[in-house]
């Protein structure tokens, strides 16, 4: 995205004629709306995440689950041997996932008690 902006390609260096921080700004501001891609994709990654937590009936949860993480649920799975690229990446999300959520204690049964 650089090159395009601003020019760029061996030893031809385009003028900067903004910062990318003020291009990635809202239109409102004064900037060009651009999304930073590196957290527009954690983003998207994390939404895929919170389906796995949420979609216990879905087909590609069940997939997911008995392939990567059979025997615990989502929040407490990892990476694993031999992880294919979708998954590594979908682990890397777990972290945003994991600090949005909250446990719905309800009667008790289900909820383990906590250790110090």
């Amino acid at each position: 995205m650089n090159a395009y902006w601003w020019g760029g390609g061996g030893d031809h260096r385009g003028i900067k004629w903004m910062r990318w921080e003020k291009m990635c700004e809202a239109k409102g501001v004064g900037g060009m709306g651009f999304r930073k891609l590196r957290e527009f994709n954690v983003a998207m990654l994390a939404k895929q995440s919170w389906r796995l937590v949420n979609s216990a009936n879905k087909l590609v949860t069940t997939l997911m689950k008995a392939r990567y993480y059979p025997h615990t649920s989502f929040l407490e799975a990892e990476l694993g041997a031999n992880p294919s690229y979708m998954w590594r990446s979908i682990i890397a999300s777990q972290g945003a996932v994991k600090q949005g959520c909250r446990r719905k204690i309800g009667d008790g049964k289900s909820t383990r008690e906590a250790r110090e």
